[in-house]
């Protein structure tokens, strides 16, 4: 088996298609499934099984997608801090996160960064979820992620960065605006909830605060919406109230006729770094890691949030 025959079968794995991942590679499907059918006559066992949307991979697959995507990051990450060393202090800083987050707290860091290493590239990948910036990190050539915090991945390691209180985006002359603070009851009776997407980590955190809260009825209700901004935008529109983490630059004269009203029955939202190690970031993803923490707006993350 070659290294190629190990690349190409995670990207099947990943990608459940033996044609998306001959599209991607610019070649043949069968020149994609010769790379399969070698690895699985060195192991002497079916690595793929075939179905009507696809292929997905067998006990025996999912054994060798897991060791071959870790030891190909490894590998990948040693090799471009080999590419560093060569080439001193330039190389790229590859970063994957939402939308809205680059705006939201990154922009101080960036400006500085840039400033102090004119050398270094810095190069951002727009995904539209925490899962997708995981499986980002496991399967493309990038050193950091901007994500939701969560539940703990194989293979990744998670920093804390900063903690969002939740606040109920509503329009200036909603009966509500006059409340000091937002209340369950007040989200139950509320038929316009504008929350995040379904299956996102942040979605997740409001579904199992609204479970314990009794809200019967709120996470299967209202709008779902792609990103943060997009969610005030539909407030400001008086569409609905949007339930929002108190984010970096949403007070101040760009949201005029806007009340933000905290919402104390929920938790603070985390955000932070996700890495596949810290101990093998080249020192220019290190460096923009370690400045980002300590311009981005917000309050401190508790160490065990």
């Amino acid at each position: 088996m070659t290294l190629d025959d190990l690349r190409v079968f995670v990207a099947v794995c990943r990608a459940g298609s033996l044609s998306a991942v001959a599209r991607e590679l610019s070649c043949t499907q069968s020149a994609v499934s010769q790379h399969v059918k070698r690895l699985e006559k060195e192991t002497g066992v079916g690595l793929l099984e075939r179905h009507a949307r696809g292929v997905v991979p067998t006990a025996a697959g999912r054994i060798l997608r897991a060791a071959a995507a870790d030891g190909i990051g490894a590998l990948d990450e040693a090799l471009r801090r080999l590419d560093d060393l060569a080439r001193g202090e330039s190389g790229s800083v590859r970063v994957t996160t939402g939308a809205t987050s680059v705006r939201h707290f990154m922009a101080q860091a960036i400006v500085a960064y840039r400033h102090a290493n004119p050398q270094v590239s810095l190069e951002f990948q727009t995904v539209s979820s925490s899962r997708s910036c995981f499986e980002a990190l496991a399967a493309h050539d990038l050193d950091l992620a901007w994500i939701t915090m969560g539940p703990t991945e194989r293979g990744i390691e998670l920093r804390p960065v900063v903690e969002l209180p939740w606040v109920l985006a509503v329009q200036e002359h909603d009966p509500l605006a006059a409340e000091p603070a937002v209340a369950p009851a007040d989200l139950a009776a509320s038929a316009q909830l504008i929350l995040p997407p379904e299956h996102s980590t942040s979605r997740s955190h409001l579904d199992d605060r609204f479970a314990e809260l009794g809200i019967a009825g709120a996470t299967g209700a209202g709008t779902g919406i792609a990103d943060w901004d997009t969610a005030v935008h539909l407030a400001e529109l008086g569409l609905g109230h949007a339930v929002v983490p108190d984010l970096p630059g949403l007070r101040g004269p760009g949201h005029p006729g806007l009340a933000l009203l905290p919402v104390p029955c929920l938790p603070p939202l985390q955000v932070g770094w996700a890495v596949r190690r810290w101990a093998a970031l080249s020192p220019p993803a290190r460096a923009f890691a370690d400045l980002v923490e300590r311009t981005c707006p917000g309050i401190p993350a508790r160490p065990n949030g």
